[in-house]
């Protein structure tokens, strides 16, 4: 793992912290509230109310983000590796999760994943950090539903034997219907469904196709 990657990482676990904080914060001063407002003579319903609700939240903040981390060797140039995952449109080319991308201008992007029985997950996201060759992140923007970042390293291997590819993906699902479908997109596994994607990126980067055993016949069956 790169220096650069791993202050990343820290300070995005130091973002966790702080939500951790935030999180107990709200709980106890919503506790507080309500017990405040419970307690005097005239009881306050609103004021109970509002206690109740900011303690919900605390309950509920940052409880439900799910990361994946993968990495593969590549035989190829770095600039190459990069250039293909830098046309954002040719990511559902190896991620089968995702439908379509449509990149806007000024690095921002509409995504579409489908899941099970043609339910599909919409989000608008943004570059963050684009360092040709070597590093991009992006991340869904705020009036999205659908809350994600993600980011892919492309490292030259020791020896000039290829690129090393890492790719993290952390998101937070959203409630009711559409944080079903964002489980059935992911699975059960984000980790396993992420080197899957690294895996036929290999496939199209070294082989310039993706294979796959649809369509193809099976063996004899067993009576």
């Amino acid at each position: 793992m790169s220096r650069e990657t791993e202050m990343r990482r820290n300070a995005r676990d130091g973002g966790s912290q702080a939500e951790t904080l935030q999180r107990w914060g709200m709980l106890l001063g919503g506790g507080a509230l309500t017990v405040y407002a419970l307690m005097r003579r005239r009881p306050g319903i609103a004021l109970a109310a509002a206690g109740g609700l900011l303690a919900y939240r605390g309950a509920t903040l940052g409880t439900t983000k799910f990361r994946a981390r993968a990495s593969f060797a590549i035989n190829c140039e770095p600039e190459t590796a990069f250039r293909m995952w830098r046309g954002l449109e040719n990511l559902p080319i190896f991620m089968r999760h995702l439908e379509s991308v449509r990149e806007r201008g000024d690095g921002r992007s509409e995504w579409t994943a489908i899941g099970p029985i043609g339910k599909r997950l919409r989000w608008n996201a943004e570059i963050t950090e684009d360092r040709e060759n070597e590093f991009l992140a992006w991340r869904s923007t705020q009036d999205s539903d659908f809350q994600n970042w993600g980011s892919v390293e492309f490292r030259r291997a020791p020896g000039n034997r290829g690129t090393i590819v890492t790719a993290e993906m952390e998101y937070a699902p959203p409630g009711g219907a559409l944080g079903k479908v964002a489980a059935g997109i992911f699975g059960k596994d984000p980790e396993f469904t992420m080197r899957e994607d690294l895996r036929r990126f290999k496939a199209l980067l070294e082989m310039h196709e993706i294979p796959t055993t649809e369509g193809q016949p099976h063996g004899p069956r067993s009576r």
